[in-house]
């Protein structure tokens, strides 16, 4: 469809006319004509809704937005066409990016609002209802999407120009200051009307509407408490051990400590919102094989078939998630410092084929823990805003699939964790140092010190073996003794809650715990 009317300043130009016409044809296609639709022209910008007969008079008096090139909010396609006559050396990869882009905000806006969410038709209730703020935000992505970086530029818009150079600058480790030098020469080096970031807050300014936020929740330095809920407008530590200052300095807004905690509401529904992912999605149950004998994928698991049978209400749909979470501490400034630790938590959807759920894209990190000093037993103070999500999830979030086209109540567990032992140790508040380190054996833990070595030695382990194999008689190559004991029976899910009822915790460290080079561990500290 020629859209070179769109350009005319002279709204009384024929050429204008017939293209006005041809538009309000094109939008009302298919539609009743006492239907309102979004208002393209200059004053409105799609943001309102109006008449036919509206629209066609505000668009011969302030005229028509004259980078709104593509009528998503009308009915036309939003997958931006490729266009072979840009690369003329036959490379069509010049668009990649943009399409991306694209696929990307069509993604957003079906989670946040269906899949006809570009027509949507206003039902008398003002935007179908939807937050009026999310929707403007949007509109503006939108926009920025839609126009390009200057008159003439059909490589870059606005945003995708935005997008790229924020991307190089994290894979190339820039700095905000060298990024704020690059965007001044790029003022001076593009056209006057370039729309180019003033700086690097202003570029993230302008991407922060996709949806990928984080929340910065302040922490007590000694990880005590979260300054959340009922601690919000806390400006101290609340625990009578610890009572330390929320911020740097009297008067001061800056925090001591803060946890950075990404949401996974927005990028579970963005899985959905995309056909073939949320086709993906249902890959467990609609085509895994299941021979019974092979372990191909997580569902053939024993604890997957467990939980479907334990909860048949969350197996019956396939769409609901199993999540698998993953931690462990790291030092982000290789060799510079020894004594940095900082900790991401991870959280993998398990639902997807066993080549795609184990890929970059499909790792959530829904947190990261500060440093300097690794959060030892307090890590659960940091996982609270984590546990309130995922019994979020547990009650059903409505989301959209893409691939049905209808909404459905999204629901989502915690099925198992990955880390090594010390974090295991952490994660779950079990010691797997001392007498009773081990997991399974607890009480029955055979050990024995090492006298002139000041270690502990863990032994017994030839009860886990046959009761007829050779090695339960030998003495000499072991501690001298033989062993026909029965193996350690573990505990069940039932008897562990019963013992960590039990325990008496009190988070964060004292004064004096920090100060100590080891902490002191009572009888009670023992599993």
């Amino acid at each position: 469809m020629d859209k070179n009317w769109m350009k005319l300043d002279n709204r009384q130009d024929e050429s204008y006319k017939l293209g006005v016409a041809a538009f309000l044809n094109f939008a009302y296609s298919g539609k009743a004509k006492h239907l309102t639709i979004a208002c393209p022209c200059k004053q409105c910008n799609n943001f309102c809704n109006h008449t036919k007969s509206v629209v066609e008079n505000h668009l011969f008096t302030f005229g028509i937005r004259k980078s709104y090139t593509r009528w998503i909010h009308h009915g036309e396609q939003f997958r931006q066409e490729i266009r072979e006559d840009i690369n003329l050396g036959g490379n069509e990869e010049g668009d990649t990016d943009s399409e991306d882009l694209n696929h990307m905000l069509n993604d957003i806006g079906t989670a946040q609002w269906g899949g006809n969410w570009f027509s949507r038709e206003d039902d008398g209730e003002g935007s179908s209802g939807l937050n009026a703020s999310e929707t403007d935000a949007f509109l503006k992505l939108l926009e920025d999407a839609n126009r390009e970086l200057y008159p003439g530029n059909t490589i870059f818009s606005k945003l995708s120009f935005v997008v790229t150079l924020l991307h190089l600058k994290t894979m190339n480790g820039w700095t905000i200051n060298s990024f704020n030098s690059l965007l001044e020469v790029f003022k001076k080096a593009l056209p006057p009307e370039a729309a180019v970031p003033k700086s690097f807050s202003d570029a993230k300014r302008i991407i922060r509407d996709l949806g990928f936020i984080s929340e910065k929740i302040h922490a007590c330095v000694n990880d005590c408490v979260l300054f959340r809920k009922e601690y919000e407008n806390f400006d101290t530590c609340p625990n009578p051990n610890c009572k330390e200052a929320r911020y740097k300095s009297k008067g001061s807004k800056i925090p001591r400590k803060v946890l950075r905690y990404f949401p996974l509401k927005p990028r579970l529904q963005r899985l959905y919102a995309h056909k073939e992912i949320a086709l993906d999605m249902r890959w467990h149950k609609e085509k895994r094989v299941d021979d019974g004998n092979t372990m191909r994928h997580p569902t053939d698991s024993e604890a997957w078939k467990h939980f479907d049978k334990l909860y048949p209400d969350f197996a019956h749909d396939p769409r609901n998630v199993r999540f698998g979470l993953a931690t462990d501490g790291f030092n982000p400034f290789g060799t510079m410092t020894s004594t940095y630790s900082i900790w991401p938590v991870f959280v993998v959807p398990y639902n997807l084929p066993p080549w795609k759920c184990m890929k970059d894209p499909f790792f959530f990190m829904s947190m990261l823990i500060p440093g300097p000093k690794s959060p030892g037993n307090e890590i659960c103070v940091y996982m609270a805003p984590l546990i309130d999500e995922l019994n979020e999830f547990w009650d059903g979030l409505e989301s959209y699939d893409a691939h049905t086209g209808q909404k459905f109540t999204l629901r989502a567990a915690l099925l198992w964790t990955i880390n090594d032992f010390p974090a295991y140790a952490m994660l779950f508040g079990w010691s797997t140092k001392g007498y009773q380190a081990c997991p399974i054996c607890m009480a029955e833990t055979s050990c024995m010190h090492l006298k002139h070595r000041k270690k502990l030695c863990y032994t017994g382990h030839r009860r886990f073996l046959p009761i007829d194999h050779n090695w339960r008689r030998e003495r000499k190559p072991f501690d001298g003794k033989i062993d026909f004991r029965n193996p350690v029976i573990p505990l069940s899910g039932k008897e562990v809650l019963e013992q960590v009822e039990r325990a008496e915790i009190q988070f964060g460290k004292t004064l004096q715990q920090i100060k100590a080079r080891k902490r002191k561990r009572d009888a009670s500290g023992l599993n």
